[in-house]
């Protein structure tokens, strides 16, 4: 039986990123980020930067349902705004890779929902606000003075992207497989629960 895909979705400045990366590493896998934004660049000819500001401005509405379409109207999805080509050329490379690789940690870019019905194990990362903010100023490089400013845009530009593309809200606990403070559990022993879970998570399922 194919394992599931990690997929995490994480609040800005809980280290998501850096535990999706450390998960990967302990169990010899493939851990995909902004390579997703850097592959749909390639791909449509933009720079990342610019697809990125695209991906999280606010999109119109319903996506997924094209993707999933066996022919989708091309002229419709010529009319789409931009955000939405996005989130659809994104969808497309994240199904492509499922197809392609048995297992891999896919951080963000509303994973869980894209790879939903191909098996996935769903992961949210969060932490208290001040410990985020703290990891904006001293890992990021973000100024203290507007670190706080910074990170409720970030989350609310993530939070959007999800919902809208999704229609779940993105920080219902209860749509994750498994919920982890970063900021009281450490990013290291995150990705080791991450891997314990995973691990018991399929043996009971090929069990």
């Amino acid at each position: 039986m194919k394992r599931p895909i990690i997929t995490i979705e994480r609040q800005y400045g809980s280290g998501g990123s850096v535990i999706g990366r450390l998960t990967a590493e302990k169990l010899g896998i493939n851990c995909y980020n902004r390579q997703i934004l850097e592959m749909t660049a390639e791909k449509c000819g933009l720079s990342p930067d610019y697809l990125e500001s695209a991906e999280e401005s606010v999109p119109t509405s319903f996506l997924y349902s094209l993707l999933l379409s066996a022919n989708p109207a091309r002229t419709m999805e010529d009319n789409l705004p931009l955000s939405d080509k996005v989130f659809l050329m994104e969808s497309r490379i994240i199904t492509e890779l499922a197809e392609k690789e048995q297992i891999f940690v896919l951080v963000g870019r509303c994973g869980s929902y894209i790879l939903e019905e191909k098996g996935c194990f769903s992961v949210y990362i969060y932490a208290d606000p001040a410990a985020r903010v703290q990891r904006a100023v001293e890992e990021y490089g973000i100024p203290e003075n507007k670190a706080e400013s910074f990170m409720k845009k970030a989350d609310k530009r993530r939070e959007t992207f999800y919902n809208v593309n999704t229609g779940r809200s993105w920080q219902d606990k209860d749509s994750y497989s498994l919920c982890l403070n970063s900021a009281d559990l450490g990013d290291e022993l995150c990705a080791e629960l991450i891997v314990k879970a995973y691990q018991d998570y399929n043996k009971r399922f090929s069990e």
